[in-house]
């Protein structure tokens, strides 16, 4: 028990509160490594966690943002992808506390450019916003580690028009769909299509 209780003590001492003019809680700074210096900042809403930022490497730029929900429950994870400092994608886990979906700001401009889905640890699609005009215009589906497709909208129909979809031994195909009805066709049948003069109308 004593035991217990000294090492209550010894994480207070690492703790250092701040309180706004009416008393209530803003934030605790805690340095969890006990080397005299602060790491994880604790944003507070009275007792209620709202963010906590950490700099785990320490060295003088957050690289982890938790943020919570009114239920205390934490509902995404901010991170650097190039670990500088600057919060540019986002983690969102499921029930069982595997990673389900990342939203990444592709310009690292805390706009959302790109949302990555993940199935067991793994990637299974993406889509993209390319020229930032706030609709998706790449679509990319995964098998495993292996990209099998890319679809493309350059047309901004808000649906691809275009695919590129890859084979296990490293074959590619381009697909184009014409019509926009969902209907993929090879290119080459496509141009072959176009093509082929049209039959003179009877009269």
């Amino acid at each position: 028990m004593s035991g217990c209780s000294s090492e209550r003590d010894e994480a207070k001492k690492r703790i250092a509160p701040e309180y706004d003019k009416s008393g209530k809680l803003q934030l605790l700074k805690y340095d969890s490594n006990s080397n005299g210096k602060v790491d994880t900042w604790s944003y507070m809403d009275g007792a209620r966690v709202v963010r906590i930022e950490i700099d785990r490497d320490e060295d003088g730029r957050i690289d982890r943002w938790e943020y919570y929900g009114a239920d205390q429950k934490l509902e995404e994870v901010g991170f650097s992808r190039q670990n500088d400092g600057t919060e540019d994608a986002w983690s969102f886990a499921g029930p069982d506390g595997a990673i389900v979906r990342i939203d990444v700001s592709t310009r690292r401009d805390g706009k959302v450019t790109r949302v990555e889905y993940f199935e067991r640890d793994a990637m299974v699609r993406a889509e993209e916003d390319t020229d930032g005009d706030g609709q998706m215009d790449k679509w990319e589906t995964y098998d495993g580690a292996r990209l099998v497709s890319v679809a493309f909208d350059t047309l901004h129909r808000g649906k691809p028009e275009r695919r590129l979809t890859y084979g296990a031994g490293g074959t590619a195909l381009m697909e184009v769909d014409p019509e926009g009805d969902g209907q993929f066709v090879p290119l080459e049948e496509s141009q072959r299509t176009q093509r082929t003069p049209r039959k003179p109308t009877a009269k």
